[in-house]
């Protein structure tokens, strides 16, 4: 991805509170009107203090990392991800923490791949966007922005980073990224994480939870820099035909298959659709549980209909959202590492995106 790099002065005067780099890939947050009034275009980020005039009250070295060509998020793909984590990397030692402004359709899918490939991550990494742009006259793209950049540049002067992980911020709340899921398209709060707490709530003042923020690695960053897109999400439902499975996992290239169930972990117990289950898993193909529920948790054996599930070798998430676990079987796989391990690391809590 080439990009262009832009020193921004806000009001930081000698000692600002933190330096923070903003990273703009694309989506609705940075669009304005062209000189006809009538298309909503990419502004110029050289333009942000003309656009966003309150960021001049904001206590922080701001740089702005702007892609020479926005992405529509629904074009983003694992080279983006892999890009977006070295760009993190070759950047790290000099900003307290990092934004990225992204299209919020995929952006849960985004937050939750950049989870698995910063593995000891000790600054934060903040995922926003807007539902409206910033060029229109009631939006919500200047305090998302605004928000997310005072909650990246907490405690950076004091080197006590405040939430090292990847997470998203809208509406007011700051969300655990490999939690979330996109929810609305027509109103502000787009994003739910049914199975995790806020770890930042932002009324009059920021209130951090710190018991629900995952703690400071004492390990030095490492980087992960391959994934492996050979996987598929399969989405149960009544009547669901032998064709349309048996064609699935009978590709050849299959490697990793999200299975959405029903409640707790529940399937059908026809012949058929165990059968082709258990002939993919005696191929070496990982298959992840996960239920079709916002929340709750995939409990294995627990019904009937679950049991046969275990009984074969399908992985149960426990209660990991779909756009995380396929992410998840990306990065694993893309460790290839023996069949073992790779199992054993499904069903460990990697970056916070179950609970144990």
């Amino acid at each position: 991805m080439n990009y262009t790099k832009l020193d921004i002065h806000t009001a930081a005067p000698l000692h600002p509170e933190a330096s923070v780099l903003l990273i703009y890939t694309g989506g609705t947050l940075g669009m304005v009107y062209d000189a006809s009034g009538k298309h909503l275009v990419p502004f110029n980020f050289e333009q942000i203090l003309h656009r966003v005039p309150e960021l001049q009250q904001i206590n922080v070295m701001l740089t702005v990392l702007s892609l020479n060509e926005p992405i529509d998020s629904s074009n983003i793909s694992i080279e983006h991800w892999l890009e977006l984590a070295h760009i993190i990397e070759e950047h790290y030692d000099f900003y307290d923490g990092f934004v990225i402004l992204h299209g919020t359709d995929t952006m849960s899918y985004s937050a939750s791949a950049l989870s698995y490939l910063l593995e000891n991550l000790a600054k934060p990494v903040i995922f926003t966007g807007a539902q409206v742009p910033i060029g229109k006259v009631r939006n919500d793209a200047r305090v998302n922005l605004i928000s997310a950049l005072e909650i990246a540049a907490k405690g950076g002067a004091e080197g006590k980073t405040l939430v090292p992980e990847v997470s998203i911020y809208f509406d007011n709340v700051l969300l655990r990224g490999n939690r979330t899921k996109k929810v609305e398209s027509s109103h502000f709060d787009a994003f739910k994480s049914g199975n995790y707490p806020p770890l930042v709530k932002a009324g009059i003042d920021l209130e951090f939870a710190p018991l629900h923020i995952l703690p400071k690695p004492e390990k030095p960053l490492k980087v992960h820099q391959a994934l492996d897109n050979r996987v598929a999400v399969l989405k149960l439902f009544p009547g669901i035909s032998e064709m349309v499975v048996s064609c699935l996992l009978g590709s050849g290239n299959l490697k990793g298959l999200v299975l959405e169930t029903y409640g707790s972990g529940n399937a059908p117990t026809d012949k058929w659709f165990l059968d082709l289950l258990r002939n993919a898993l005696n191929r070496g193909l990982l298959i992840l549980n996960v239920s079709q529920c916002d929340e709750g948790n995939v409990n294995q054996g627990l019904y009937e209909t679950s049991r046969y599930l275990q009984e074969m070798g399908v992985i149960g998430g426990a209660d990991i959202t779909t756009e995380a676990a396929i992410t998840k079987l990306m990065f694993v796989l893309g460790q290839n590492l023996p069949a073992a391990e790779s199992k054993a690391l499904l069903r460990q809590n990697l970056r916070g995106e179950i609970s144990l």
